[in-house]
């Protein structure tokens, strides 16, 4: 069994609900077991600005599955909720990346492993942190507390109160 994280966000129509769906289907997959979640988060938009705020978080999971199969069931987990790659960064109702796969590294056209912005992400790191701060990030070889603590443009990321209406 792998240990993978997997980072989740929305920004479309109820982004807390996507994102909560999301995790629904995670948790039913016969080829996921998520081991842990972190906190809800609501962060600006970074790659494009013009549109809304996400509702993200980070899960912990295991699996037998390889990268490029574990990018398939996600992927199919999008397409049920009705994920539209239609604007590259641009608003979506969910987006699951691969953030981390054990300490493997991927280098595929469909698959980078580490994810390969993940670094200098505020709204990657400050979940990820919660729940995993001394995971060493493979490439640059520090823990996950410690490029959050170093991010050098860090944008607008706030804890969600998992109640509220996002």
């Amino acid at each position: 069994m792998a240990t993978a994280f997997i980072g989740l966000g929305s920004n479309l129509g109820d982004r807390l609900g996507y994102v909560r769906q999301a995790l629904e289907y995670l948790e039913a997959s016969s080829t996921i077991r998520v081991r842990e979640v972190s906190s809800f988060y609501e962060a600006e938009p970074v790659e494009y600005p013009d549109q809304g705020w996400f509702v993200n978080a980070v899960v912990r999971v295991e699996t037998p599955l390889d990268p490029l199969d574990l990018l398939n069931e996600l992927q199919s987990i999008e397409k049920r909720l009705q994920r539209q790659r239609t604007i590259r960064w641009g608003p979506r109702t969910i987006d699951l990346d691969i953030l981390l796969y054990d300490d493997d590294l991927v280098a595929e056209a469909r698959l980078q492993i580490p994810h390969i912005r993940m670094h200098d992400r505020a709204f990657v790191l400050v979940p990820l942190s919660e729940i995993a701060p001394e995971i060493i990030h493979p490439i640059l070889n520090q823990t996950i507390r410690d490029l959050l603590e170093e991010l050098p443009r860090r944008t607008q990321v706030n804890l969600l109160d998992d109640q509220a209406n996002a």
